[in-house]
């Protein structure tokens, strides 16, 4: 039988309003801005690549990625941010949003595929 409470004895939660006062917002793997209400856990390797590693990014960081890299390219620059950001397209694109609020969010473009 599951235990209600750990073997330290009672600990009542603390309300929701002072934890999230006292944890510091996740900074976006890609821009490095502060995340916002909305954090999208995505995998640098794609899971279909064999990625398990997961980093927190705002949605229009990840639209982002997606939009510019295959799977085969995500998975060649694994967990390497900045040779990400050496992408003209990506750093145009962090440049941009650098001034934006944290939970800003716009559509994304795609690519043309040759």
């Amino acid at each position: 039988m599951a235990r209600k409470y750990s073997r330290g004895g009672y600990q009542p939660d603390a309300p929701a309003e002072e934890a999230a006062a006292e944890e510091p917002p996740v900074p976006c793997w890609l821009c490095g801005r502060p995340t916002g209400e909305t954090i999208v856990w995505h995998h640098p390797v794609p899971k279909s690549r064999g990625g398990r590693d997961v980093v927190p990014m705002h949605p229009i960081c990840q639209q982002t990625l997606i939009t510019n890299f295959t799977n085969s390219e995500l998975q060649r620059h694994g967990m390497d941010v900045q040779a990400l950001l050496d992408d003209p397209a990506v750093r145009k694109f962090v440049d941009w949003v650098a001034k934006k609020d944290p939970d800003f969010n716009a559509g994304i473009a795609k690519k043309p595929r040759s």
